[in-house]
């Protein structure tokens, strides 16, 4: 199985004990995807909040904001996946092309109609291509580390570095989208979103050498199956969603704080110290050799989220939310890692980057309803109301995911087939 790991030849041979980010970097081939998918992911951490932020300017409701960025949330739950299976069978490069294409034109219509304070149900129609068009970089980018790094103990390196990228983004974007908003135009977020999207995207898509190869039609009808059939990877959805619950009630109800004791501009610093928490620990993650089984981690990593969150709705002063926002992050990042670690142990070869969309279009989901909900919230409660959201969903899923952990054990595929890498026995990565 050595052989098949794409990195210097030299390291392959004497992997350490602890693999490092060092290592992981040195894999050859993978600056040519890395550099491109990170400014191509950028926009994902902008959209939600640059709408959140543009609809409340245009029409002083956090409830239509919170409303325009669900039904844009929803439509890229629902669309996410199968632009993932797409990927799978017809390559990575036919899916982003187009879809990059339709991103930046349905936003900037978007961002036109409520300009123009056009009715909410035009801005409600352009928000559904937008949201239904946004480029799944990160589970492209999985993927590509799936291909290069076939059965070696990297992966969970590799899963932990996509994790920090993750929430570098949501450290930069959410500062960029509010500065932009709050300090340049309330437009500005979400056209600077739809310019990174499209220049990021085509320069993705461009690196043709990286991408996983399209199955043989034989093959495609094995390894192409839903990931969904997979039990685990329904266990992971459910766990996911709660996550986005985090995401999405903690942008609207830290925007209605911050805007009530008239500081809006700490909303991006608060959400950033937040998004930081998750990408230390996400650092942490990487660089130790974990003893304790993957799902195992993910229980513990999960009571601790729905513990902390649980808090966040007694918070009454930045100081204090800054804290529990920080400790939220830090609980979050284990969580997302072990599961998109699972992923690699329970999921054919052929299926894997659907299988991370799902789990991505479950943290949109999870977000767009919690964006919805927390900005009813806010709009009839008191302020932070929204603060509930987050604890309501992370206990939800939690309950679920200790119920039904059994099924995030990996088995033996018994699907096999007589080529591609889809019929290999799991490799443990802990």
């Amino acid at each position: 199985m050595a052989s098949t790991v794409t990195t210097e030849p030299s390291k392959d041979s004497s992997a350490p004990a602890r693999p490092g980010y060092g290592q992981l970097l040195r894999t050859r081939g993978a600056w040519t995807f890395l550099l491109p998918g990170f400014a191509a992911r950028q926009p994902f951490a902008m959209l939600t909040i640059s709408i959140v932020l543009l609809v409340q300017h245009t029409t002083g409701s956090y409830g239509a904001a919170g409303a325009a960025a669900a039904v844009t949330g929803v439509s890229m739950a629902l669309c996410a996946p199968y632009s993932g299976r797409l990927a799978d069978r017809y390559g990575q490069r036919a899916v982003l092309i187009p879809g990059v294409l339709v991103h930046t034109l349905s936003g900037i219509a978007l961002t036109v109609l409520a300009l123009s304070h056009a009715p909410l149900w035009t801005v409600f129609l352009a928000a559904v291509p937008t949201g239904a068009s946004v480029p799944q970089i990160g589970p492209m980018v999985r993927a590509r580390w799936g291909v290069r790094l076939k059965g070696s103990p990297l992966m969970t390196t590799a899963a932990a570095f996509e994790s920090v990228t993750d929430e570098l983004t949501f450290v930069f974007g959410p500062l960029l989208a509010t500065a932009l908003c709050t300090g340049v135009n309330p437009a500005a977020g979400l056209v600077t979103e739809a310019s990174l999207t499209l220049v990021g995207g085509l320069l993705f898509a461009a690196q043709r050498s990286s991408q996983p190869q399209v199955a043989a039609a034989g093959h495609a009808r094995v390894e192409h199956a839903s990931a969904l059939r997979v039990p685990g990877v329904r266990v992971l959805v459910v766990t996911f969603l709660g996550i986005g619950t985090v995401f999405g009630g903690m942008q609207v109800s830290l925007a209605a704080f911050t805007e009530s004791i008239g500081e809006p501009g700490l909303n991006g610093v608060l959400y950033g110290t937040f998004a930081a928490g998750n990408m230390l620990s996400g650092l942490v993650c990487g660089a130790v050799a974990w003893k304790a089984a993957p799902r195992q981690r993910l229980v513990v990593a999960y009571t601790a989220l729905a513990l902390v969150a649980s808090g966040l709705w007694a918070a009454h002063s930045v100081l204090v939310l800054a804290g529990l926002g920080l400790l939220v992050g830090m609980c979050i990042a284990p969580a997302l890692i072990t599961g998109y670690t699972l992923v690699e142990d329970l999921v054919p070869a052929g299926a894997r980057t659907e299988a991370f969309t799902w789990l991505t279009g479950a943290v949109a989901l999870g977000q767009a309803a919690a964006v919805t909900v927390a900005g009813q919230l806010e709009d009839r409660f008191w302020g932070g109301a929204g603060f509930l959201v987050p604890m309501g969903g992370t206990l939800l899923a939690l309950t679920t995911l200790l119920a039904l952990r059994s099924r995030l054990a990996a088995h033996p595929r018994a699907r096999t087939v007589a080529r591609g890498v889809g019929h290999r026995v799991p490799v443990t990565v802990d």
